[in-house]
This record gives C-alpha cells, structure tokens and sequence, in this order.
C-alpha cells in the first residue's frame, strides 16, 4: 500500500481531488467533524479544559470558534487534544486498507503534523488565490476570520510544494482535474 497525500491551501480543491482517485480515502475534516458528533472521551477533554466555553454534549462548532477567536494559541490547546486521536484513526485506516495497492489521504496538516515518510506521494495542489476565495464565499457557514487563523497555523504553500513529488493545478474544471489524476496514477503505478 502507497500512500497519496494531498497537500495545499485551504479551498485549493484536495477534497474534490481525492475522490478522483478512486482509492480509499481518510478525510480528516469528516473525522473530526464526526469525533465532534459522537466521541464523549473527545468532549470530556475538551470540556475539562475548557469548562467556560463548551455546553453540552455533543460539541458546536461555534463554542469552539469561540474559544478560538477568544486566543489563538487555544487552537494548538485544541489540537493537542484532537491530533491524537485522530493519528490513532489514520492507523486504523491504514491497517484496513494494507492490501489495497493505494490509499488517499486529505489531511491539511499532513507536512506540519510530520505524517509523511520518503515513499510517500504528496501532490500540492495549486489553485488561483481569487477562485479559491470565490470559492470559500460559497460555502455556507464560512468564516474567513477562522481561516486566516487556520492558515496561520500551515506552512506556507512555497514550502508545501517544495515537499510535493507533484503539482497539480485546479482550474475547477472537473475534465481537467480527471486527466490530471489519471496522469499522475499512469506515472506511480509504473
């Protein structure tokens, strides 16, 4: 099993891209959305560290913007508590998936958690900074305050493409991405 990271700005299209691949893939924005819903061990930490801020069972969004905005360093607080469980559910993955010839991984921290290895394939993908906003102001409940905050917290994408084996460049045109995928699958298949 290889592993197929993408990596890139926020709204640059790694989501929309990893299905294109037609492997298995670990989103990690689904996971956390889903520990958020459902994980009380998750809540208990959260809560104990924040009893203030967080309500009740099961976690908002909001509350933990919240405590976000409140100061930006509890974005770390709150990843030292959430990366770790998550990694636990990127093992399992792996482990379920080993036989499969490839797998796709959408985690936006992938280079700044320090997930990768050497015989990882990690493709940066590059979109118009305009086209991604226009695309981030479509999104329902969007707030660029929060991904300013977010960005903060990246590498910048220089460095993400210097780490890149490939580039791909989202035009947002879903022919265009396919034949960029097939080639990519055509040249680490060999």
């Amino acid at each position: 099993m290889r592993k197929i990271a993408l990596v890139g700005d926020i709204g640059s299209g790694k989501t929309f891209f990893s299905k294109l691949f037609r492997y298995p893939v670990f989103n990690a924005d689904l996971e956390v959305s889903n520990l958020y819903q459902k994980n009380k061990f998750l809540f208990r930490k959260i809560k104990k560290k924040f009893p203030n801020q967080i309500s009740n069972f099961p976690l908002k969004k909001k509350e933990l913007h919240k405590i976000i905005f409140h100061k930006q360093k509890n974005l770390n607080v709150l990843g030292k508590i959430i990366h770790p469980i998550i990694r636990k559910k990127i093992k399992n993955f792996f482990k379920a998936n080993i036989k499969k010839k490839f797998v796709v991984l959408d985690v936006p921290l992938f280079l700044e958690n320090k997930l990768n290895n050497k015989k990882d394939i990690i493709i940066f993908v590059e979109a118009d900074k305009k086209k991604i906003k226009q695309k981030l102001n479509k999104r329902k409940n969007i707030n660029l305050k929060l991904i300013n905050i977010l960005r903060k917290n990246q590498l910048p994408s220089r460095l993400k493409k210097e780490k890149s084996t490939y580039i791909i460049k989202n035009n947002f045109v879903r022919n265009t991405a396919r034949k960029n995928v097939k080639m990519i699958l055509k040249k680490i298949s060999k």
